[in-house]
């Protein structure tokens, strides 16, 4: 190659690098203002990530204030075991007295002046079961529509400050359509709804109850069909897992037999129990989930009827 020629190419190559380096520069600041957006970027998203897990946990927090369990204790109205102890719980519950007993009126007006809500315990008739267990004033399948009316008003006059029902026993009652459309009947005529407490997995008060625009409403979980301690704890661990899955609950216990185990494992469970809802009497409870506007202050026992 001529020496011309050399050089020829020699000022090509230094003319290339010369616009080589002005157009770098321009290059790196351009990276460097892509990783200034980056940074942002991620410290906005980290940000958002961060108010949104609070917003998150305050839903949480929101939504198990929110949350509602209904505890209602069946069978008093007897002076059963556990009758004091359940009364005396730091918290709203329900108790579902049973009609024409030695104390129904006296342990109706002791809860209701403790702040806790009162029902009618109506006793029914079971598919098996002895008949002494259902106690005076029972609904029994052979009845005349007129007698299961007149037996269901008497009841609801005997228990003062009634503001609901559910039953004791009733498998066979609760799955006849006839008798129960008569009992949803009288209870709307004065006021009051109507728990069923599930002891029939055929019952079709939840039918009837919604055609006659009454609330639905049915226990969730049975605290103590087994009488012991033990049992009883692991069914207050259900209704926690339950309410991990739902706003509300409504469980059923009882004074007598294992009245004892269901006070003494409910005042061990109230601290725990608090942290997942808001004890409700059941009254609340069909308020805030029904609208139910049922009153039942000028057709049922009140104090001065009561005494």
């Amino acid at each position: 190659m001529s020496t011309r020629r050399k050089l020829h190419m020699r000022n090509i190559i230094k003319a290339s690098r010369g616009r080589k380096e002005p157009a770098y520069v321009p290059v790196f600041h351009s990276s460097s203002k892509m990783r200034r957006t980056v940074v942002l970027c991620i410290s906005v998203c980290m940000l958002f990530m961060v108010c949104s897990t609070g917003v998150a946990e305050a839903i949480d927090k929101q939504d198990e204030s929110q949350r509602m369990v209904a505890v209602i204790i069946d069978d008093l109205g007897n002076n059963m075991k556990g009758t004091e102890r359940i009364l005396n719980l730091p918290v709203k519950i329900t108790v579902a007295v049973m009609p024409f007993l030695p104390t129904t009126k006296q342990d109706a007006m002791e809860a209701h002046k403790r702040g806790h809500d009162v029902i009618v315990h109506l006793p029914m008739e079971p598919r098996q079961g002895k008949p002494e267990w259902l106690g005076p004033g029972a609904i029994k399948a052979n009845m005349t529509d007129d007698e299961v009316r007149a037996k269901v008003t008497a009841a609801i006059k005997d228990v003062p400050y009634a503001i609901g029902m559910n039953n004791h026993m009733g498998s066979k009652i609760t799955s006849d359509k006839r008798i129960m459309s008569i009992v949803l009947d009288v209870c709307k005529e004065h006021g009051l709804f109507f728990v069923d407490s599930r002891t029939n997995y055929w019952s079709v008060v939840p039918e009837l109850a919604a055609k006659k625009g009454m609330p639905p409403v049915r226990n969730n979980v049975f605290l103590d069909d087994v009488h012991t301690l033990a049992h009883v704890n692991r069914q207050l661990t259900k209704v926690v897992e339950w309410l991990d899955e739902h706003n509300t609950c409504v469980t059923i216990g009882h004074v007598g037999v294992s009245g004892m185990y269901t006070s003494s494992a409910l005042h061990s469970s109230v601290p725990k129990l608090k942290e997942q809802a808001k004890f409700v009497g059941i009254s609340d409870l069909v308020r805030a989930v029904w609208g139910w506007t049922g009153d039942p202050a000028t057709n049922t026992t009140r104090p001065s009827d009561a005494q």
